[in-house]
């Protein structure tokens, strides 16, 4: 049905340029806590699905860990996209464009289609060698590929619901994706279950079962997205003429993602040396990485919530003509996520042995989860500026910054001392993991001074 599209409450749009400090933080919030609670609950999906895996034993933990790692990577494109998507959609919002914003959200899902489609066929066939280049014991390498071989089938239904969750988050509209998001995660819950252990007169599958589950549910999510913006009951709409490829648009959209794709990128190939860097010291240090990462996610959450609330409310405030109000935007957003990050590091910090004990009972899994927990939580105030401070640039169109950032602290910083620590002073594993506290120095330091140069107001989309 043709008409305007229903309101709603778009950040840009509900406050005035002189609007004080709890009328930001009230709209700060609003957007913010729908965003948590989605990673919360994707979070908590994937604690239960290590847990599940976890009663196979640690072989099959390293193995759903590196194949995630691998989904990781491949979903690059998904970044290119994504970040586009938000930068130009936040515009034309706050520039009240609302026609200019759904071509977008359109032919950014056409461009993350066709990017998506292009990798799951070269990855399906290379899965052995790239679960080889980890170096893993050789138990390792069957499960992981055939994880790797079905999880791939869900990267085009996941990089539809990656650029729809990004436009929608853009144009102030959170709550929609934690809606998509939870029936995305009661799917691959209840689809673990039953093909992990064989449930409902069905064989029990594994490590192939949890890859499954995941295919199915994001199928699920996708179909439920497309579904409700094709109705025109949300503050976008996908309408049918918009569907032929514009390839100006496109353009647009991956000129501001690419380096986005290329920081996730790069990112992705770090962590791949530095899981290798702590495969030298065993499989339990292998699971650990994996395990500990499933619990810190935990403590991630705000920065990943106040992160899309500074890219909305950034991206819309320049839209609008309003760089001063962008800029308060992003620096409360940065406060309110350093206060919760640092609070979740000291919870976890202090739990983190009795919390590794959930997953395995192998001493020398949890002992090395435990030491990885610990370095992460340190790093806790570091990472929720790198998180909210990155988002808010992005959320300005400023790409290539948090770019650079990522080749100086974690190329520079963690991968350099990991290098050191694991082979020409051969010191303890702990090492490897307290690396990373000098990459999110870095990486803190950087965008702060970035963002307070003011440079990225001055970014053109």
């Amino acid at each position: 049905m043709e008409g305007e599209p229903p309101a709603h409450p778009v950040a840009a749009r509900a406050l005035a340029p002189g609007a004080s400090e709890a009328e930001l933080r009230r709209i700060v919030w609003q957007l913010a806590w729908p965003v948590i609670v989605t990673f919360l609950l994707e979070s908590l999906v994937g604690l239960i699905d290590t847990l599940m895996v976890g009663r196979l034993g640690a072989a099959a933990v390293a193995a759903v860990g590196l194949g995630a790692q691998i989904l990781a990577a491949v979903s690059v494109a998904m970044t290119a996209v994504g970040t586009g998507t938000l930068a130009l959609v936040a515009r034309h919002v706050g520039a009240r464009e609302q026609r200019d914003a759904e071509q977008v959200l359109v032919q950014s899902v056409i461009a993350a289609l066709a990017l998506s489609c292009m990798c799951v066929v070269p990855v399906i066939i290379a899965a052995p060698l790239l679960v080889g280049l980890f170096g893993v014991d050789a138990t390792v390498i069957a499960p992981a590929t055939s994880f790797v071989r079905l999880v791939m089938l869900c990267i085009p239904q996941s990089a539809v619901l990656f650029v729809i969750g990004s436009a929608l988050r853009a144009a102030g509209d959170t709550r929609t994706p934690l809606a998509i998001g939870l029936l995305v995660n009661v799917v691959n819950v209840i689809g673990n279950y039953v093909f992990i252990f064989g449930k409902l007169g069905l064989p029990a599958l594994g490590v192939s079962g949890s890859a499954l589950a995941t295919t199915l549910a994001f199928t699920a999510g996708t179909v439920l997205g497309v579904i409700l913006l094709a109705r025109g009951r949300l503050v976008l709409r996908m309408h049918l003429r918009d569907a032929r490829p514009h390839l100006a648009t496109m353009r647009r959209v991956l000129a501001i993602g690419y380096p986005a794709a290329a920081e996730q990128m790069l990112m992705q190939i770090g962590f791949f040396i530095y899981l290798f860097f702590a495969a030298r010291y065993g499989t339990s240090a292998v699971a650990a990485y994996f395990i500990g990462v499933r619990i810190l996610a935990l403590s991630f959450l705000p920065g990943y919530g106040f992160a899309a609330a500074a890219a909305a409310l950034v991206g819309q405030n320049l839209g609008a003509g309003d760089p001063h109000l962008a800029e308060r935007s992003g620096w409360l957003s940065n406060r309110l996520s350093i206060y919760l990050m640092s609070a979740c590091g000291v919870v976890i910090f202090l739990a983190a042995r009795p919390i590794a004990a959930l997953f395995v009972d192998d001493p020398a899994v949890i002992r090395d989860t435990v030491s990885f927990i610990h370095a992460l939580a340190a790093a806790q105030p570091l990472m929720a500026i790198d998180f909210t401070l990155g988002g808010a640039l992005r959320g300005a169109g400023d790409t290539r910054f948090p770019l650079l950032a990522v080749l100086l602290g974690f190329y520079g910083c963690r991968l350099g001392t990991a290098y050191l620590a694991a082979f020409p002073l051969q010191l303890g594993l702990p090492w490897v993991w307290n690396a990373l506290i000098g990459d999110y120095v870095a990486r803190a330091c950087l965008k702060s001074w970035r963002f307070r140069s003011g440079g990225w107001q001055r970014v053109a989309v």
